[in-house]
């Protein structure tokens, strides 16, 4: 028997307009932006269907903007397909997750990304920090390159996205260095980010220790359905657990390529990329192409 995932994207989906087709069609993705909205004291929904770009790609926007067009999206999907298995999302995506399995409000995982985005911003001044995408690295290779180029400073894989891409992240300079070095092993591109800050590496610290207490003022709850976190790439469902992971993610790297992996082995075989944008079906495509993917972020989409 098939099994269904329900997966959600992280940063970098964003695009101005986004979601505003289905809050114009859909009464139940319109209630999420104005839950949205009153949640967060400003109008959210405004920047999501009409920008401006600049503003949407400020990393404190950008996060519970992504959040709401997902559960907006999610909300009209839900209706109209067999329960999932799984849920998983990338990154800021594992919150929508929770959010559809059941383990945190809406309301309060709006307001907890959007701090999340400020502490993430604020624990790595402009310029100090920088992310890049490693394409088609040789196997084996990764681990002495890091080493190599860290020279006291941090540089770390942060997402390992598919069999094809790492990201990694940490100190500009320790980057660079990382970059140049994964060419000359063999990398078919080494190509840097336009991120406003160094994501899942050791620089979060300080925005890792600033969610604890955000954490501890809201109420998690076991989940309907498991998901599969980021830290560990393992299924969860207890509500320590879900916490837990969401705490630990902040400064460690996205396991995308093994919670895919997990995903196939447990059998599943559809899934549905729930928010703005492609990305993840298109690693689901290089990672598990067992796994057939269906894109659900637009009133188009449920044509």
């Amino acid at each position: 028997m098939s099994k269904l995932a329900l997966l959600f994207p992280g940063q970098g989906s964003q695009f101005a307009g986004m979601g505003k087709s289905l809050a114009d069609t859909y009464p139940e993705a319109r209630a999420v932006f104005e839950q949205a909205d009153d949640a967060l004291g400003f109008t959210l929904s405004k920047l999501c269907f009409e920008g401006p770009e600049e503003d949407l790609k400020l990393t404190e926007n950008t996060q519970p903007a992504i959040l709401t067009v997902s559960i907006a999206a999610y909300e009209v999907l839900k209706s109209r397909i067999a329960a999932p298995a799984f849920v998983a999302g990338h990154s800021l995506g594992e919150y929508s997750a929770i959010v559809a399995a059941g383990g945190l409000s809406f309301a309060d995982a709006v307001r907890l990304v959007r701090k999340r985005g400020q502490y993430m911003q604020r624990a790595v001044p402009q310029g100090v920090g920088a992310m890049a995408a490693i394409l088609r690295l040789p196997d084996g290779k990764l681990d002495a390159i890091l080493a190599e180029a860290a020279q006291g400073e941090v540089v770390s894989a942060a997402n390992l996205n598919s069999p094809d891409q790492v990201v990694i992240a940490g100190h500009a300079a320790a980057v660079a260095r990382a970059m140049e070095l994964a060419k000359a092993a063999g990398a078919k591109r080494a190509v840097p980010l336009p991120v406003s800050a160094p994501f899942h590496c050791a620089l979060m610290t300080p925005a890792q220790e600033n969610m604890r207490a955000e954490f501890d003022a809201v109420t998690f709850h076991d989940l309907a359905v498991p998901l599969i976190n980021n830290w560990q790439a393992r299924a969860v469902t207890a509500a320590a657990d879900v916490r837990q992971g969401l705490l630990e993610q902040i400064p460690n790297p996205v396991q995308w390529v093994p919670t895919l992996r997990l995903l196939a082995a447990e059998g599943v075989t559809n899934g549905f990329e729930v928010g703005p944008g492609a990305v993840l079906s298109g690693l689901v495509k290089q990672t598990t192409p067992t796994i057939e993917m269906a894109k659900r972020g637009e009133a188009k989409d449920f044509e």
